[in-house]
């Protein structure tokens, strides 16, 4: 992305004036001035301030992939990074039963049976499964997925069939290339047959758990039942990366946990788990796996949870850098090292549709149940024609079931309130709830989030960031007590989310609010407001000044800071002490609150200038280059068609070893996620020749979950982070 500096270090829009408190207007929330609406500015959420007054200077974000690495830091503070493909020798022995009657006996009559329901390709792919399992071994005995279906009553013939001739074989639905078709998933039932197996059970007998959520039968009781694993992923989000393991597997993607999700257009290394499940069966699908890799295998007690990290270590190359000098670039880079920058939450927070989901949270807070589901289905601008569509034939028709037809299933929110709507006709209230709850909580979180941006520039603009004033919010230190006024989570646990896709609709995984998330002890603080005392003692500094998200269980600055959040919500007809409607998850009074640091320095700082001529070559190596370095592989030349057409992982991996039903689902999922804006690929700032010698910016440094890279570069280019910005540069 092209990112363009500012002439001065603090924009001519401010969100107050320096002589009063008073907020201005906010947005128009009316359904008709939200739908005229193309995308949010930093503007619109309070992103306003930087730092420091140094000039800007110019760079391209995220050219490739590889030039924004994420890798997690777990609790301990380790970084994670795939170090090793291989699983170790299993320590836990599988269940013996085997499918004997699959072993023994000819399937030929089935299979011709079977003929008479399916096509030529998927009659190849259930023999060549029922082969597979004759040869005796069902370790790494991968599903098969048929063709997309898209009669309901033929699925259900064809469900039939494997429960009536083939009982060693299970299939369930998964979904197809579009809104309208499903595919039926068929995969060997791992716990045996004729009433031996465990999907035999009956659900009660289970404990109410789905079968693919229980793992592997006869597990050891000397070994952690959890298998625990590092995922390595380019261009994916790490539910859409699960999503594809699970489905080869055949479990769910609810089997997998862990700490955090991770940007989208990036290359990340993070932590998994997954409950009894084989190191050897995960390992064996790196053949066959686009785009991602699993490694680093081991057993553990538990399984990971969301909020279980510390944060984060980025390392980000700005290409084609262009400055008045390159002393200039120097300073920039170091103010950012030492001085940090303003802790917002960034644009992704907000979505980058033309309806952010901040005003989505105010409508809900005010109890406005139907002109919120009308914010949510009504038409909107810079959307895909597909959802366009869609949302336009439901205006027009009130058809639901025909919309749901039409709409794309990654709208996860849209669809769980039409077919709410479809059973309880006019209750709007019950169809918000019909939304999934992480999901219909970050609307609220992101309000939180709205107010918070704009307390955090006027307190930058009223008292600058050198010094601590009277009033302002701080952790207490040591065991200091007196005055203590506040004792909540010192963050929201929202993982950070650097994505800069320019996706046209609001998805959750961009946004990675978790702030529902248990916190561990170690991160619930005592907050206190500073006294002229602790001024004159040099008590406190400005890298302890912390500002309240609004809730049940905080309190604000005892200083004019404080009217900003009430002068804003009250604007916004909304009260940040009492609720107006008894629906309690859409009441800020029923969300605990929590506090976020105002000024953020990155960790571990590091960074140098890079010299390159083709910026078609990686400058900084990924794990799997550094593994793929010392291990033979099979290699092959870029595939300009390759899925991502990015040539990073791909260009080592044999995609021929991929059967063609795998690499398929891979490329429904991709086409789906993947609707971000295209990058320039090798042409500099100037428009001169890729072959030009170009100055790269490489940066290094970790931060805590809570808080967002782009800040961090905003700060250090003194640019605007949109959507719409970057669509004009490009």
């Amino acid at each position: 992305m092209w990112l363009n500096p500012v002439s001065s270090c603090f924009p001519n829009l401010k969100p107050y004036s320096y002589s009063s408190s008073t907020p201005p207007p906010p947005p128009t929330t009316t359904v008709k001035a939200l739908m005229a609406m193309k995308t949010t500015e930093e503007s619109d959420v309070g992103i306003f301030c930087y730092i420091s007054q140094l000039p800007g200077f110019r760079g391209i974000l995220k050219q490739r992939y590889s030039d924004f690495m994420v890798n997690e830091v777990d609790t301990e503070g380790n970084v994670v990074h795939l170090t090793n493909l291989e699983a170790p020798p299993e320590v836990v022995k599988e269940n013996g039963a085997k499918t004997q009657d699959s072993a023994s006996k000819d399937y030929s009559a089935e299979i011709e049976k079977f003929r008479s329901l399916a096509g030529g390709e998927d009659v190849e792919r259930l023999e060549g499964l029922i082969s597979q399992i004759n040869s005796g071994s069902e370790d790494g005995v991968m599903p098969i997925v048929l063709s997309p279906d898209y009669d309901k009553a033929h699925r259900t013939a064809v469900h039939n069939f494997f429960k009536e001739n083939l009982k060693f074989l299970v299939t369930d639905a998964v979904d197809g290339p579009d809104a309208s078709s499903k595919c039926i998933r068929v995969r060997l039932n791992s716990g045996g047959q004729n009433g031996r197996g465990r999907n035999s059970k009956k659900r009660k007998e289970r404990g109410d758990k789905p079968f693919d959520s229980r793992g592997t039968d006869d597990w050891s009781e000397h070994v952690g039942k959890f298998l625990r694993f590092h995922l390595y992923k380019e261009n994916k989000d790490t539910q859409e990366a699960l999503g594809i393991i699970g489905k080869m597997l055949g479990i769910q993607p609810r089997a997998f946990g862990f700490a955090g999700t991770k940007d989208k257009r990036a290359v990340s290394s993070q932590r998994v788990t997954v409950f009894k499940q084989f190191a050897s069966r995960l390992a064996a699908l790196n053949d066959r796996l686009i785009g991602i890799k699993v490694g680093d295998f081991c057993y553990v007690k538990e399984g990971l949870s969301l909020g279980q990290l510390l944060g984060n270590r980025f390392t980000i190359t700005l290409r084609g850098v262009v400055a008045d000098s390159e002393d200039t670039i120097h300073a920039s880079a170091n103010a950012l090292g030492k001085q940090g920058f303003v802790n917002y939450f960034g644009l992704q927070r907000f979505g980058s549709g033309s309806v952010p989901t901040h005003l989505i949270g105010a409508s809900l807070l005010r109890g406005e149940w139907k002109s919120t589901v009308s914010m949510m289905l009504e038409p909107r601008e810079g959307e895909r024609d597909v959802i366009t569509e869609a949302r336009k034939y439901y205006k027009e028709t009130n058809d639901i079931d025909g919309t749901l037809r039409k709409l794309p299933r990654h709208l996860v929110a849209e669809r769980a309130i039409l077919q709410c709507l479809k059973k309880c006709p006019g209750n709007y209230s019950q169809a918000l709830k019909a939304i999934p709850r992480t999901l219909r909580m970050m609307y609220v979180h992101s309000y939180q989030s709205y107010l918070w941006n704009h307390a955090a520039s006027m307190r930058v603009q009223k008292y600058g960031t050198d010094r601590v004033v009277v009033g302002d919010l701080v952790y207490c230190k040591g065991n200091e007590t007196e005055k203590v006024i506040g004792i909540v989570s010192s963050e929201c646990v929202d993982e950070n989310v650097n994505d800069e896709n320019c996706d046209d609709t609001f998805d959750p995984s961009h946004l990675d609010d978790i702030s529902e998330t248990n916190i561990p002890e170690a991160r619930v603080n005592v907050v206190k407001a500073v006294t002229a005392e602790d001024i004159d003692n040099g008590n406190y500094t400005i890298d302890d000044i912390v500002l309240p998200l609004p809730g049940s269980r905080v309190i604000f600055p005892e200083n004019d800071i404080a009217a900003v959040f009430h002068d804003l919500a009250k604007k916004d007809a909304i009260s940040l002490t009492e609720s107006v409607h008894n629906v309690k998850e859409f009441s800020i009074t029923n969300v605990t609150g929590s506090y976020r640091r105002v000024f953020q320095k990155p960790m571990d700082f590091e960074w140098e200038l890079l010299k390159y001529i083709d910026g078609n070559i990686p400058l900084v190596e990924t794990d799997f280059e550094k593994i793929d370095k010392t291990k033979p592989v099979n290699v092959h030349k870029e595939d300009p068609t390759s899925v991502n057409g990015d040539g990073s992982l791909h260009d080592s991996i044999k995609q021929s070893e991929c059967s063609a039903n795998e690499i398929e689902l891979q490329k429904r999922d991709i086409e789906v996620e993947d609707k971000g804006e295209k990058l320039p690929q090798v042409e500099s700032l100037g428009g001169t020749n890729s072959q030009g010698t170009q100055i790269a910016l490489k940066l290094s440094f970790t931060l805590p979950s809570s808080c967002y890279a782009t800040m961090a570069i905003r700060e250090l280019l003194k640019t605007s982070t949109s959507v719409a910005f970057h669509k004009t540069l490009n």
